[in-house]
């Protein structure tokens, strides 16, 4: 009885010309053992852009992470996708079948890593990363709700600079760390995250 809603739902959300898209573990009982499920949220909000249309979230369910499920999700998607570095999401950002699917990368995704090391190892090069990474939120906050060409404008000539400035820092200080070290692996992640390059998927983020 509720399927015609959720499937307007759907729609709405996929309509979006950008969304965010991930996924979050969910205890599942099974014969003997308890396994991990995935739930899938997609999630469209324009309010930050002064856009006119409503926020939605739509939810998708699976017994394990196969990137089969992502894939199937956004089979019919064409537009911007912000999400983590997962590799499931390959398939839409490298496999493009529609020249509009661009990506996104997560630059909460890419702090937290930081964040953690900065708060609970007190690592300095991670507190500066999270310092350097806290001045594109600032800018952020002094922008939302503009129209998106301000919002462009304003990233260009604020934000991108950090943007280079930040990269060429993690990859001359990722030369000095160890592989096995946690603040390279922190770095390592933001770094591959981005697809073609660190900055053009990290300033999409921000478009």
């Amino acid at each position: 009885m509720l399927s015609p809603l959720t499937e307007l739902i759907r729609r709405h959300v996929f309509a979006a010309a950008r969304m965010h898209g991930d996924d979050t573990t969910v205890p599942l009982l099974a014969p003997g053992k308890t396994i991990t499920a995935r739930l899938w949220t997609y999630v469209r909000d324009d309010r930050p852009f002064a856009g006119p249309d409503p926020p939605a979230a739509v939810f998708f369910y699976s017994r394990n992470r196969a990137g089969e499920h992502p894939a199937r999700h956004l089979a019919g998607y064409a537009g911007i996708l912000q999400a983590d570095a997962y590799a499931g999401f390959g398939e839409f950002y490298d496999g493009r079948r529609k020249p509009a699917q661009s990506e996104a990368a997560c630059w909460s995704h890419g702090r937290r890593h930081f964040f953690e090391l900065a708060d609970l190892r007190k690592a300095p090069l991670a507190a500066e990363a999270v310092r350097r990474v806290d001045e594109l939120f600032a800018i952020e906050r002094t922008i939302n709700g503009v129209p998106a060409g301000d919002r462009l404008a304003a990233r260009q000539r604020k934000s991108r600079p950090i943007v280079n400035d930040l990269e060429q820092w993690m990859r001359a200080e990722r030369t000095r760390l160890s592989r096995h070290a946690e603040t390279a692996k922190a770095i390592d992640y933001m770094l591959r995250a981005g697809r073609p390059s660190p900055v053009s998927s990290m300033m999409a983020a921000f478009a």
